[in-house]
């Protein structure tokens, strides 16, 4: 993320000493303990499966300026100790800082530690995923700049850009709105960022509520039996086989085993980086040469672009025999810290009043993406997968309203057993997906791409997109196919 990080109502950043840096990060870990004892202890937070870094957030949130703060000023004195909350300034613009580095960090190991099997063996293992998945993001694009054009610009007067915040907020999740507050700022949509992140919370919250309820409808209705839909561990999401060989990177002893994979997410965020630079450069070299042409290049934030560097170092890893030397769980460990502070600052730093600003841009939006989510479960799902749809359909209309983990976890309560293959097949369609939306490089582009060109020629362009896919689908897949 490129630009000065400033926290929300501030217009510049301020010199920050090593030590406020030490005390923001030590909040951050007390506040992410506090947000564990508040899942733990608080029965209605596990029921619904909350985060606990989404619970530390949210805690933040209220106990810093925008609530604590501004119920002190209006009740007690506008100089009250407690008017800016309960956190220093310079832990607010430490954590306004935050998510913009570390979603880097989280893209950047997407890849690593995975086999990456050839197009041709994905596409078989998960094709109809692939297709339903497409659809569904390729038409939240379609709905929200639909509306943008129709109704959020010309009634509310929002920018066309806010077409793009369903699919940012929730296929993309907190870690993709938080990551793209640069690109909003630089672009003169600061408040989308903070829509964004709002949508992402409602998201996660709607995917699990909806999800559950889905899944005792299933098991009512017949379309999912009672012995598939059963009690599971929802702590384990691990991708590897307790059984597997160590890696070799996990048992070294001249480093430490972290040390060594921490220097591999520096390494494929440096290739990504490298990468985003020679594109700069090339954009300025060719239709951008005097600075007033068509700028897209500089408005790309680095993450999406840390994954591709991160698919290169383990493509190198595997054609020189290392395919397995990383520890994938390791791998995950470091991607899930970084996801929990990314969560955690952002929710901290979230600007209400934005939201407050534009309650009735958020509410359609919120309300229309989870519509659109449903339709695509309930209506589309049925007709694009060979089989097994409740399971397959289930586990994106997970991502496409609350991210990956909600899919995740909906396809553990649906087939905790895994006898529909959906678990593979969900992890497969990743590789043909997240390089491009949910996060990927077309989620990056989608704000320069609006405001370069305007909402019209994107949702045309989408809606070829969606439509493709859809009929794509429909036509190479369907119930009568037989994989």
């Amino acid at each position: 993320m490129r630009g000065t990080t400033v926290c929300p109502g501030r217009k510049e950043a301020w010199p920050l000493s090593l030590e406020q840096i030490f005390v923001a990060l030590t909040l951050l870990g007390l506040l992410m303990l506090a947000g564990k004892w508040l899942r733990v202890r608080v029965a209605l937070f596990g029921r619904l499966f909350l985060p606990s870094a989404i619970l530390a957030g949210l805690l933040a949130l209220l106990a810093g300026p925008q609530v604590l703060g501004r119920l002190a000023s209006r009740w007690i004195a506008e100089d009250s100790p407690l008017a800016n909350g309960v956190f220093p300034e310079a832990t607010l613009e430490v954590w306004s800082g935050l998510p913009g580095l570390l979603i880097s960090v989280v893209f950047a190991g997407l890849f690593l530690g995975k086999t990456i099997p050839g197009p041709r063996s994905i596409w078989r293992r998960a094709g109809p995923m692939v297709a339903h998945g497409q659809t569904l993001a390729w038409g939240q694009y379609v709905i929200g700049l639909l509306l943008a054009l129709v109704l959020l610009t010309p009634v509310f007067g929002v920018s066309p850009m806010a077409g793009t915040l369903i699919e940012i907020g929730f296929e993309g999740g907190h870690g993709t709105a938080a990551g793209l507050a640069g690109t909003f700022r630089d672009l003169g949509f600061e408040s989308g960022a903070d829509l964004a992140l709002s949508l992402a919370t409602v998201g996660v919250v709607a995917g699990v509520l909806l999800g559950t309820l889905l899944v005792n409808w299933g098991v009512r209705t017949g379309r999912l039996s009672a012995q598939e839909a059963d009690a599971m561990d929802t702590e384990r999401f691990s991708e590897h086989d307790e059984r597997e060989s160590v890696p070799r990177f996990a048992k070294t002893r001249s480093i430490d085993p972290l040390s060594v994979h921490l220097g591999f997410f520096a390494l494929a965020i440096g290739i990504g980086w490298l990468i985003l630079q020679g594109l700069i450069l090339l954009e300025s070299m060719t239709w951008n040469t005097d600075g007033e042409g068509l700028a897209l290049m500089e408005h790309i934030p680095l993450f999406p672009l840390a994954m591709v560097g991160g698919v290169l170092v383990q493509v190198a890893l595997m054609r020189l025999g290392h395919a397995k030397s990383l520890d994938r769980r390791l791998i995950n460990r470091i991607s899930g810290a970084a996801l929990d502070v990314l969560i955690v600052s952002a929710l901290a730093t979230l600007s209400l009043e934005a939201v407050g600003t534009h309650i009735w841009t958020f509410l359609i939006l919120a309300v229309a993406g989870i519509a659109w989510c449903l339709f695509g479960f309930l209506v589309l799902a049925p007709r694009m997968f060979p089989r097994d749809w409740f399971p397959m359909g289930l586990a994106n209309f997970g991502q496409g309203i609350g991210m990956t983990v909600i899919g995740l976890l909906l396809v553990r309560m649906a087939d905790p057993d895994n006898r529909s293959g959906a678990m593979e097949s969900f992890g497969y369609k990743q590789l043909l997906f997240e390089p491009v939306v949910g996060g990927g490089l077309f989620t990056a582009l989608s704000l320069p791409l609006v405001y370069q060109f305007g909402a019209l020629p994107v949702l045309i362009g989408c809606s070829m997109l969606m439509t493709g896919w859809l009929i794509f689908g429909l036509w190479a897949f369907g119930p009568e196919k037989d994989q």
